[in-house]
């Protein structure tokens, strides 16, 4: 099983960075493989051109590996109420999955985190986050995660969870992107009929 992680932002070691790190961590304690795509790596993705299907290596490893995937992880910070341009990029360029057998994030389930100075950015930009994953054919899970950075900060400089309550929510986002994630790997080993 296949879990990967997208988000960050240009600053290392960033709220958002730090909890798809954590939710990670819960979701590879299923048994399952990880990877996050994180903010440096989205920062060096070029801005998506439709009209131009030349790709770098970077752009063709990135779109291979949600191809191959599982589940998924998005995290974002609410700017001004939406995705971070650098989130948003790299979900454009999924656009070059439209044509496979299952397109897009076509029947897997997608974690979404948002980190936000305030909880009116934080809703905003998980309705929004949603939005975008049901436009992409993925099942955001039941739980979606915001964390209002604005207070006491959440997360040590080692990235550890500071906040009990903060790393239930990651874990239980973890655990029903990894639940259900196994359940789609099983039925599509069962045949029908």
């Amino acid at each position: 099983m296949l879990i990967i992680g997208i988000g960050g932002t240009t600053r290392p070691h960033s709220s958002s960075e730090r909890a798809i790190v954590t939710t990670l961590r819960a979701a590879a304690a299923h048994g399952a493989d990880t990877r996050h795509f994180d903010g440096s790596f989205l920062a060096s993705l070029p801005h998506y051109r439709p009209e131009h299907p030349a790709r770098t290596e970077a752009q063709l490893g990135f779109v291979d590996t949600v191809r191959r995937a599982d589940g998924i992880i998005i995290g974002t910070p609410g700017y001004h109420g939406g995705i971070s341009a650098l989130v948003k990029n790299a979900l454009d360029l999924l656009e070059d999955l439209r044509d496979d057998p299952r397109p897009y994030f076509q029947g897997r389930p997608v974690g979404c985190v948002v980190t936000a100075a305030g909880w009116q950015a934080c809703g905003t930009t998980l309705t929004s986050l949603r939005s975008v994953v049901h436009a992409m054919r993925g099942w955001p899970t039941p739980l979606g995660v915001t964390l209002n950075t604005g207070g006491t900060p959440l997360f040590t400089p080692a990235g550890d969870c500071t906040d009990r309550a903060t790393a239930d929510r990651l874990t239980e986002l973890a655990d029903q992107v990894a639940d259900f994630s196994e359940l789609v790997r099983l039925r599509r080993r069962v045949p029908s009929g």
